[in-house]
C-alpha cells in the first residue's frame, strides 16, 4: 500500500525555500539600489553646490546653510 504522503517527498517539506529565496534576493536589490542613488545623489548635489560658492554665485552664508541641508 502507498502512502500519499510517499509521493510528495523533500518538495513539500522544503518547497517553500526557493520562493522565499527569490523573494529575498529581490528584496535585497531593491534596497542596495535605493541607497547607493541616495549616497550618490547626495555627492553630487554637494558637488554642484560647491561649484557655485566657488564660481561667486551665492555667499558664504547661504552656501553653509544649503550645506547642512544636504548632510
Amino acid at each position: 500500500m502507498v502512502s500519499d504522503f510517499g509521493s510528495w517527498g523533500w518538495g513539500m517539506g522544503f518547497g517553500w525555500l526557493i520562493p522565499l529565496a527569490v523573494i529575498g534576493l529581490i528584496v535585497w536589490a531593491v534596497v542596495t539600489a535605493t541607497r547607493s542613488n541616495r549616497a550618490g545623489n547626495g555627492d553630487r548635489a554637494l558637488g554642484i553646490l560647491k561649484e557655485r560658492y566657488a564660481r561667486g554665485e551665492i555667499d558664504r552664508e547661504t552656501y553653509q546653510s544649503m550645506r547642512r541641508d544636504l548632510e
